[in-house]
């Protein structure tokens, strides 16, 4: 059901894409300067934002993140007006021209069906999570027509533990999603183009793209984040449209290759062809020059970051993912043609297509996708070793530099992030306000050992919280240390609460991350340590003992076969 349904919202939103760009791009030409360059982006954006912020009412960009934030930190759910909110929005923005991908959103999608499908039939949290997976990896199939790059892209980049027995609604659904898209859409690979067989020759041109491939995942990765930042730190959101709109419209009517997805310049690209130019126009001039060429490109694959995060935080939707497979064979055309132009004879399309692979291994950190998904969508399998060498290369190069994904980069600095590593995914998994106790009995820090021997004789906990008059934390009475003079009934009078309470050997605070926790009970050897807020006001205990059953029943779900 799920692959069925995120099959249909990728047809969908692929058609209205399609229908928008060619009602509002009659008569445009790739090569030429077009006024509509200038405002019709703008104008997309601008009914982006305004759906977002007074229909939607929510932040719904950076869809795969926020797939992601959902699993770690949402139990897997997802608002059901995300089953349709990034399709509308995202078309508008790509069929006006916005430099962004439609992949991102319906990955958002086709999540957001398999987490309401999970929740309408009341499922646990695992299963929910595997319907997410379920409907993500359906959208990447549906969108690319290519089942097993949505198998692939679900096990590296949204799950983090998935067992055998979840590859089988993984690989139902991914085929149902394909099944659908090739119904409305035809069998013809996405990216049908014409290759050339590989030869052993030219391996150490692979290295060379991997290398460029990663350093300019790099690039990407750290030229959006940044740009982002620096947009976001803009608090009207209509001045921020207003610059994004007015750079956006200038880039693409210089770069005309920037307009839209861009998929038409790379589907040239792939099977050989040449632009088409008008005189007048930047790359006309610089064909004059044998140089020119791959100048012109190298410049739209540095602007295409840009394009896209202009996009983005003026208020358009749409994601990386299509960006960095149109970089990605920009990159390998430039490399390729540079090689020809210093007397090499590499095959242009063939670097086009595995370009793209580098880069997408590069910026999404997943070689495994990005290797079978390029193979799919172009049924370039006879190019599966340049693929394998160069997205490899190209992974390996970027992990020396970064670490986390363009996807995983936000998460990991807020602590949020679900990796492959059990025992950090478990700590993630958990909550600290399911663990706060606050059975434990309060006492003023001024009570006479009198007031302490009555609540003691009203209670059977282990160790007393002392506090002020404010409610903030001062110290612990451990009951069993203090027993003798809590059996001496002569100092009841005489003694008081700052006769007996102890240190902390260590706080919690609201909100702290759970492996920061674990930490504090490993470095202090506590059994247990109080929770305060950020005045110091206490609110209870964890005890390790309730940690760990924590740590092992959340372990225990996540790696339950059933």
């Amino acid at each position: 059901m799920v692959g069925v349904l995120s099959g249909c919202a990728a047809v969908l939103l692929d058609w209205v894409i399609h229908t928008l760009k060619r009602l509002l791009s009659q008569g445009f030409h790739l090569g030429a300067y077009e006024w509509q360059y200038l405002v019709l982006p703008g104008i997309g954006m601008l009914l982006s934002l305004l759906l977002v912020r007074y229909l939607i009412k929510d932040n719904i960009g950076h869809g795969v993140t926020k797939v992601l934030l959902a699993v770690s930190r949402g139990d897997s759910k997802i608002k059901p007006h995300n089953t349709w909110s990034s399709m509308l929005t995202s078309s508008i923005t790509i069929g006006f021209g916005g430099s962004v991908g439609a992949e991102a959103p319906i990955v958002y999608t086709g999540a957001a069906i398999g987490s309401n499908v999970g929740r309408l039939f009341g499922l646990s949290y695992r299963h929910i999570t595997l319907l997410l997976g379920c409907g993500a990896a359906g959208a990447i199939a549906g969108i690319f027509k290519a089942p097993l790059a949505g198998v692939l892209f679900t096990l590296e980049i949204l799950l983090f533990n998935v067992s055998m027995t979840s590859l089988l609604p993984l690989l139902l659904a991914t085929i149902s999603a394909t099944v659908v898209s090739y119904i409305f859409r035809g069998q013809t690979p996405v990216f049908a183009c014409s290759l050339t067989p590989f030869s052993m020759g030219n391996i150490p041109f692979y290295i060379i793209l991997g290398i460029a491939g990663g350093l300019g995942s790099l690039y990407f990765l750290r030229t959006t984040l940044f740009l982002e930042d620096r947009i976001g730190k803009l608090s009207s959101p209509y001045l921020r449209w207003l610059l994004c709109a007015l750079g956006l419209g200038m880039l693409i009517f210089l770069f005309p290759p920037l307009y839209g997805e861009g998929y038409d310049a790379l589907g040239a690209l792939l099977n050989g062809q040449e632009m088409e130019l008008e005189q007048g126009t930047l790359l006309s001039f610089l064909l004059q020059w044998r140089w020119g060429v791959p100048v012109f490109f190298a410049l739209i694959f540095f602007l295409k970051v840009l394009a896209m995060t202009a996009t983005n935080a003026g208020g358009g939707v749409g994601g990386t993912f299509g960006p960095t497979l149109f970089a990605g064979a920009i990159l390998g055309f430039v490399i390729a043609r540079c090689l020809n132009l210093v007397g090499a004879d590499v095959p242009e399309q063939n670097f086009v297509l595995v370009g793209m692979a580098a880069l997408m291994a590069g910026v999404m950190q997943a070689p495994m996708t990005a290797i079978f998904l390029i193979a799919e969508i172009s049924g370039g399998y006879e190019l599966l070793i340049p693929l394998i060498l160069t997205a490899t290369v190209a992974f390996g190069t970027v992990r020396v530099f970064e670490k986390y994904s363009i996807y995983t980069k936000r998460i990991a600095q807020s602590g949020d992030l679900l990796t492959h590593d059990s025992d950090q995914a478990v700590l993630t998994l958990m909550h600290l306000d399911d663990l706060i106790r606050d059975k434990y009995p309060r006492v003023q820090v001024d009570a006479s050992l009198r007031e302490v021997a009555s609540v003691i004789a009203n209670c059977d906990a282990a160790v007393l919280a002392v506090i002020d008059a404010d409610g903030r934390f001062q110290g612990m009475i451990d009951i069993a240390t203090a027993r003798k003079p809590l059996l001496d009934p002569s100092k009841y009078d005489s003694w008081h609460v700052f006769n007996l309470m102890q240190a902390a050997p260590d706080y919690i605070h609201v909100g702290e991350k759970m492996e920061s926790v674990m930490a504090k009970f490993d470095r202090t050897d506590a059994w247990r340590l109080p929770v305060v807020d950020d005045d110091r006001k206490y609110l209870g205990f964890i005890s390790k003992s309730r940690l760990l059953m924590a740590y092992r029943a959340e372990l225990k779900e996540i790696a339950s076969e059933d």
